[in-house]
């Protein structure tokens, strides 16, 4: 990915958790980090991903749906792009992926 691509995915960062957390009101959406964005080649698509302490996935990814739209324009708003990229919202996996390779690690340790 180039400086700018990165430089736009870091914004998209700030700007996507500045609104979650003052302007999106949603209950379902409680507490939520923003882990990383990936953007495509063109800068159409922008995949946010996200961890949240809401168990509930599903209930977390269809308020995030919901919010969307308002979550867009702020984008469109505070970044300088000539078109804002369309928003998708994936829960990240990584950490959990971590903890389960801690624990396999830590039981082999362990024997």
């Amino acid at each position: 990915m180039s400086n700018r691509h990165e430089r736009v995915a870091e914004e998209i960062k700030k700007v996507v958790s500045e609104t979650l957390r003052t302007k999106v009101s949603d209950p379902d959406i409680g507490m939520i980090t923003v882990t990383d964005v990936e953007l495509t080649k063109e800068m159409e698509i922008a995949t946010i991903y996200f961890t949240s302490l809401n168990e509930n996935r599903e209930e977390v990814e269809a308020a995030l749906g919901r919010a969307k739209g308002l979550v867009r324009s702020e984008v469109a708003r505070e970044i300088r792009i000539r078109k804002a990229p369309e928003l998708q919202f994936k829960y990240d996996t990584s950490i959990e992926y971590g903890h389960k390779i801690e624990n396999l690690l830590n039981e082999i340790k362990d024997k």
